[in-house]
């Protein structure tokens, strides 16, 4: 790699450091070069960049940016989550258009999805992309948007009309928290009219939780509980909640 390539990817890399994110047009403008130069330059670093949709982000955050959040909860749990996620995957059928939430669970739901199942997969946020995008027989819908680094996501109303315009047959929802009487909750204002817009259009609403969330209210009401037809979480979900939320709980 020559000096001037370096150079650039120094300089990209300080201004995602600040801003998180940047349209391929404004790296350009503001490494003086093409935006064909610049997209060699993040294929050639894809350990340190992630290039979709028209923009450029770290593939690991700043720990003072948007993105720290995210990048905190991606390691929490996991084991948790793989488990509910491996539940979840047995309701993907051949043939099926699926919604795929943001967050940190529901990659491991993209990653348990069979290869070539003939599956058209809809989603907004680049974690969940990036793994669906590497795998045979899968159709992927990236939806559009401003791009948001709390959640790696993008979302505005263009979205939320976009997905009133599909046909979804299973929504696998994600959610920062599950109360039985308050309902169902997320960190991040813009997420919600995407997650009400795909539970008012699929035909099969699926929470994929792992079992710390249940008890937890956070700050975005978007759901109560009625408005799904399963929770699939892992096995150290209190049984007991299955009388409680109202709704198929499957754990195991």
């Amino acid at each position: 790699m020559s000096t001037k390539s370096l150079d650039r990817i120094e300089t990209l890399t300080r201004s995602l450091e600040v801003s998180n994110v940047i349209r391929l047009k404004d790296a350009a403008d503001l490494l003086g070069v093409s935006e064909m130069t610049v997209r060699r330059d993040v294929a050639a670093c894809d350990n340190i960049f992630t290039y979709m949709g028209g923009y450029i982000t770290l593939k690991s955050p700043a720990a003072g940016g948007l993105g720290y959040i995210m990048d905190r909860e991606r390691g929490s749990h996991t084991d948790l989550k793989r488990a509910a996620c491996h539940i979840a995957a047995r309701y993907v059928k051949p043939g099926d258009t699926i919604f795929l939430d943001c967050g940190t669970t529901i990659p491991y739901l993209a990653n348990a999805i069979p290869e070539n199942r003939d599956i058209t997969a809809i989603c907004y946020s680049i974690n969940v992309a990036e793994i669906l995008c590497k795998k045979p027989g899968i159709r992927v819908i990236m939806l559009g948007g401003m791009y948001h680094a709390s959640s790696a996501s993008f979302a505005d109303s263009n979205s939320v009309n976009a997905i009133l315009n599909l046909n979804i047959n299973t929504a696998f929802m994600s959610a920062g928290g599950v109360n039985i009487s308050r309902g169902v909750s997320c960190s991040n204002p813009h997420e919600v009219d995407i997650k009400q817009a795909v539970l008012q259009t699929a035909a099969n609403k699926i929470l994929v939780v792992d079992s710390t969330k249940f008890n937890v209210i956070k700050p975005m009401l978007f759901a109560k509980l009625e408005q799904f037809d399963m929770i699939c979480s892992d096995p150290q979900c209190d049984p007991e909640l299955a009388a409680k939320t109202g709704c198929a709980l499957i754990t195991q």
